[in-house]
């Protein structure tokens, strides 16, 4: 992710996260700017492409987990919403382990 250089948004993706789970792209970017951000491979998911899923809190404080994939050089995220209780503890046990 390191040679990122920006985020690439499908509108249908952007219009189902925000009907879905109130989530704007905006928001859903910006977890990838403040630590700690936990990435990991989703292996079930990365059967035509590899996928990620990234948990991570916005500048407000909004615990998100996003989906997303690298194309290009660019972020493409699939799907955004808040973090359900397993998720959030585990955000919560590697801030701990990172601090």
């Amino acid at each position: 992710m390191e040679n990122c250089l920006g985020f690439d948004w499908d509108d249908a993706n952007t219009h189902k996260n925000w009907e879905r789970h109130r989530v704007a792209p905006e928001e859903a970017e910006d977890v990838f700017f403040h630590e700690p951000l936990v990435v990991r491979s989703d292996l079930r998911h990365s059967k035509r492409e590899k996928r990620y899923y990234a948990l991570g809190q916005t500048a407000a404080g909004r615990r998100l987990f996003v989906v997303f994939t690298v194309r290009r050089k660019l972020i493409r995220v699939i799907s955004a919403r808040d973090m359900n209780r397993n998720e959030s503890d585990t955000y919560e046990r590697y801030e701990k382990e990172t601090s």
